[in-house]
């Protein structure tokens, strides 16, 4: 095992090298710093809220982390909003936190926590698929909104979400489906009334590329389990951002080399048919294959490139790598600061044990990086009025 370590080390490098290449300008790099190393169980999610706390979370994923949801502080990362909340089990799925998947701070004060409810990608335990606003003023629960299973498959795995709280009464989500089993989809959410809506359900643009393998380290990553034949791993939307007026919504499905855009309005509208909506999708070209999106309040949107280990930038209809480094292993979630860094974890998905015959490849610490892009988080308030 340790001569397979060495070789990854070098191919980090390598892979590093080769996302440079791809750039359209080597001036536009940006440095890379190191927010924090994080130890113990393997994050997915980060936020920064508009006043600049940093919040984390743990999917249950096999690492049994201690709890599903932290803020960090003073280089440490600690349960949020308590330790009960955080409390590990499917019991009371509803008032517990079972596997959280995304944290998204809004600009009402307010840090949304997104629980799949499917530890394990296992099936959703019935409760356990929710929305939950916590006020962070507070540092209480404020909301909870139970996805009940005319959106929430028995295949779903809820992923990332985005808000647009000038919306209706209180405002409305957008919930990617990052399936692994079945159809993917968005999930758009009334946040007053609870009621929610699937639409694209199975859309091409929601699944992945059938013919899709990524080569990451020198590697074309693909299941393999401890004493089984490889298969594709294939998965649905999966990156989700919106535009700096709410109109548009971008999305991606991890498996996939493309990206789209939909007219948000289009999907709030119930009357409206999945066929219908598909209209009014526009394709918007290849792209490096990424995890997370993230926005910016000038209208960028970027997205990590977990086969070369970069950040990428989408402007004027063209892609840019804005930053490579080997540090750079499997961006996952990005999240734009009010300091105007984006910020997303390193988290070495790729090196779970279940890509390479039950072996475990990660190695401590994971880090939260950050690079400064000068710009401003998109917060979708009525006191915002963007």
């Amino acid at each position: 095992m340790n001569g397979k370590l060495e070789m990854i080390r070098s191919m980090t490098l390598a892979a590093a090298i080769a996302g440079v290449a791809v750039a359209f300008s080597a001036s536009a790099q940006q440095k890379l710093d190191v927010v924090a190393d994080l130890t113990g169980a393997m994050p997915t999610g980060v936020t920064v809220s508009p006043d600049g706390r940093i919040f984390l979370n743990y999917p249950q994923w096999g690492d049994n982390p201690e709890f599903a949801v932290g803020e960090l502080r003073d280089g440490q990362v600690t349960a949020y909003p308590d330790l009960e909340t955080n409390r590990a089990g499917v019991d009371d799925p509803d008032r517990h936190f079972v596997s959280v998947q995304s944290v998204v701070a809004d600009g009402d004060n307010r840090l949304w926590v997104l629980d799949t409810g499917a530890p394990g990608f296992q099936e959703p335990v019935p409760g356990g698929a929710k929305l939950v606003a916590i006020d962070l003023a507070e540092n209480k629960i404020a909301k909870t909104i139970i996805l009940g299973p005319d959106v929430v498959l028995p295949t779903t795995y809820l992923n990332d979400v985005r808000f647009d709280l000038r919306q209706g009464e209180a405002g409305v989500a957008y919930i990617t489906d990052s399936s692994i089993h079945g159809p993917g989809g968005i999930i758009v959410v009334d946040l007053a009334s609870g009621s929610a809506m699937r639409r694209l359900s199975g859309h091409p643009t929601t699944m992945p590329d059938p013919g899709f393998r990524p080569t990451i380290e020198g590697e074309v990553l693909m299941n393999r389990p401890k004493g089984q034949a490889a298969s594709p791993w294939l998965v649905g939307t999966d990156g989700i951002a919106i535009s700096p007026d709410g109109d548009t919504l971008y999305y991606c499905a991890l498996s996939s080399r493309h990206f789209y855009a939909v007219p948000t309005a289009m999907l709030r509208d119930a009357n409206l048919s999945d066929e219908e909506i598909a209209a009014g999708i526009r394709d918007l070209g290849p792209k490096a294959p990424s995890d997370g999106l993230a926005e910016d309040s000038a209208g960028n949107i970027y997205a990590g490139d977990y086969e070369n280990g970069t950040i990428r930038r989408f402007r004027d209809g063209e892609w840019q790598t804005i930053s490579a480094d080997p540090q750079i292993l499997w961006p996952d979630t990005l999240s734009v600061g009010p300091d105007g860094w984006l910020y997303f974890t390193a988290n070495q998905l790729h090196r779970q044990p279940g890509f390479h015959e039950g072996v475990d490849l990660r190695q401590q610490p994971y880090q939260l990086l950050r690079i400064q892009i000068g710009e401003s988080p998109v917060f979708l308030t009525d006191e915002a009025g963007q």
